[in-house]
């Protein structure tokens, strides 16, 4: 345990950014899940908007270094890669 005050309050500040950023990447994974639900189920609308709440929030996250940038661009391209092939097969 810290004896400085300056680390105790490190210490704190820590669980804060550490409790934020986890619900940060809670709440991307489930709108990511109802993504896939929408899809799964052929709510192409939906998904639409879902994609573009994502693509906010995985952006967001990036920006604040909750994620990497990469990671964010990846998860991005993988969705709107499936969200085209389900619009192409419905075509």
């Amino acid at each position: 345990m810290a004896n400085i005050k300056s680390a105790e309050k490190r210490i704190r500040t820590i669980k804060k950014r550490t409790a934020l950023n986890k619900s940060r990447k809670s709440e991307i994974k489930t709108y990511i899940k109802k993504f896939e639900l929408a899809i799964q189920n052929g709510n192409i609308d939906e998904a639409k908007e879902l994609l573009k709440v994502i693509d906010k929030k995985l952006k967001r996250a990036a920006h604040k270094n909750v994620i990497h940038k990469n990671n964010a661009s990846r998860k991005i391209s993988l969705l709107a890669k499936k969200l085209n092939n389900k619009i192409n097969e419905a075509v």
